[in-house]
């Protein structure tokens, strides 16, 4: 059995912790590290996909990376109760015709007694971008961690 702390119930620095971890194996672009966070059955709905399983998710996540170039995500905590947290993100990427977008979006996640993603539902929206308004360009310095980024 995986075990993968903070386990739920979640405090404020448990959630903390556990947004930010995410947002850093994210940030490899590695599917397979990413998957190992989640359940071997986990549930996801990322936008008008469905995905079932870790299997799954690391081809999701590989497709994902394939079209979305120099991909560098920020994830602030929003609420948290229980095994549940809800985060809202930014990321920036280019497409493969060199097209920059800021994608914004909301997380619901839910946890086993592990610590590992049982459930992931994720809302987000595209806005096309100019290379000059750039904001997000690499994982989040260490000194950040914890610090809200803001949302515009």
């Amino acid at each position: 059995m995986t075990f993968r702390p903070p386990v739920p119930p979640f405090d404020r620095a448990a959630a903390l912790t556990k947004v930010q971890a995410a947002e850093d194996a994210w940030n490899t672009r590695d599917p397979e590290r990413v998957a190992g966070a989640y359940t071997v059955d986990s549930v996801w709905r990322n936008r008008d996909t469905f995905v079932t399983g870790r299997a799954a998710i690391v081809g999701f996540l590989r497709d994902k990376w394939s079209r979305e170039r120099d991909y560098a995500l920020r994830k602030n905590l929003w609420a948290f109760d229980g095994d549940r947290i809800a985060v809202r993100f930014q990321y920036e990427c280019r497409d493969n015709a060199g097209q920059w977008w800021r994608s914004y979006g909301n997380e619901l996640w839910e946890f086993d007694e592990n610590g590992l993603m049982r459930r992931r539902e994720a809302s987000i929206n595209d806005v096309r971008i100019e290379e000059s308004e750039r904001r997000i360009t690499g994982p989040r310095p260490e000194s950040e961690h914890g610090v809200e980024f803001p949302i515009r």
